[in-house]
């Protein structure tokens, strides 16, 4: 199983665009209810692959956010853990049968919900 890539930063050197939150969002549920609404592996693997990039968006930002606060808040920490288990998550390959390709659409959609609150609740918090 070939392991996807993360661009790391833009072609300019910066760090990915911040993802629209709401679309991320739109996303997760649509992957989410996988079980009552069927997707077609082609549109699992293009929302894998937007979720990719969206992840590798947020995780700077939210890196960002956790800066300002103490190093012994919590939230902090929940997102720093977050972010560590964000980057596992970019290690994972895309699978070769449709049931694993689903599966990992679904813990990256799970990521990238969590990312998006993490940025959210830290944004509120600055």
């Amino acid at each position: 199983m070939a392991n996807a890539t993360t661009p790391a930063a833009t072609e300019a050197g910066r760090a990915p665009a911040l993802p629209d939150i709401a679309t991320v969002r739109a996303t997760v549920r649509r992957l989410l209810a996988a079980d009552t609404e069927p997707i077609d592996d082609a549109e699992v693997a293009e929302m894998t692959a937007q979720l990719r990039e969206d992840i590798a968006g947020l995780i700077p930002a939210v890196e960002a956010l956790t800066r300002a606060l103490p190093k012994d808040d919590v939230p902090r920490a929940c997102a720093l853990a977050c972010i560590g288990e964000a980057r596992m998550r970019l290690r994972l390959g895309d699978g070769d049968t449709e049931p694993v390709r689903l599966s990992v659409a679904v813990r990256m959609a799970r990521t990238a919900n969590a990312l998006a609150d993490h940025h959210q609740a830290l944004g509120r918090a600055s």
